[in-house]
């Protein structure tokens, strides 16, 4: 049978204490750089665990709302969150420039994400604030979302995004943080959702609705207390369904 080959992205460089075990279990990481957490020296830390892992590196960035971890939705001057996700990206490229390495892709976060992911005004300022990396780097975006057609518009390679360890309400948004059941912490169910994904290109929403999605890259979220235990058994199980992890 033939195998599919996905992606596994972790959001890290957050702080969370069992980061460096996550890496050997995934392939992309999203790191953040100083909108939502983050600083020089954390970026530094994370860049190095990349680098040991072979990891490819990305860039995380999000609204300026440290005390929100980026998680809420922020009504900006469109100049301001520009300049703002300028100096982000900035200071990441930096740092990897001086330890000679390559990022590969940008991923915005929380809040900022679903926002670009709707509002496609919003979009443009976003890709506007990243255009002068376009020739290098991949956009996540996820299905269907107002950014994946603006990046399209404007010239982006993109790859299409999933979240593996997130439920879905029936129009393809995330089920808000604030439900209990936002979140799929045990890890034999996001194997079963990601496997459903790229297999049969469909998710299984709250409503028990089965959509069509499409994706490349699956998300686990490196700051729940299960994404060690889930990396670890998918990673065991996956390719028992003929799924393999990108090197």
């Amino acid at each position: 049978m033939r195998q599919i080959v996905i992606d596994i992205n972790c959001d890290v460089g957050e702080g969370i204490e069992n980061e460096p075990k996550l890496f050997p279990f995934i392939s992309s990481c999203n790191i953040a750089c100083g909108g939502h957490t983050g600083d020089k020296d954390t970026m530094l830390q994370t860049i190095h665990l990349a680098k040991e892992n072979q990891v490819k590196i990305g860039a995380h960035p999000s609204y300026p709302d440290k005390n929100n971890f980026g998680r809420v939705s922020m009504n900006m001057d469109h100049g301001k969150l520009s300049d703002s996700i300028k100096e982000q990206l900035h200071q990441l490229h930096e740092i990897c420039t001086a330890e000679g390495v390559t990022w590969q892709h940008i991923k915005p976060h929380g809040a900022l994400y679903n926002d670009i992911a709707k509002d496609g005004e919003l979009a443009s300022v976003f890709l506007e604030s990243i255009e002068e990396y376009k020739s290098d780097v991949v956009l996540f975006v996820p299905y269907g979302s107002a950014i994946q057609n603006r990046a399209k518009e404007y010239g982006f390679k993109t790859k299409i995004e999933a979240f593996a360890d997130r439920n879905y309400n029936d129009d393809l948004s995330l089920v808000s943080r604030s439900n209990t059941n936002a979140l799929i912490k045990r890890p034999d169910e996001v194997l079963r959702h990601i496997v459903r994904m790229a297999k049969e290109k469909k998710v299984l929403t709250v409503n028990n609705e089965l959509k069509p999605i499409q994706a490349e890259t699956y998300c686990i979220h490196g700051d729940t207390p299960e994404a060690l235990q889930i990396l670890m058994y998918i990673t065991q199980e996956l390719p028992k369904h003929h799924i393999v992890l990108s090197q």
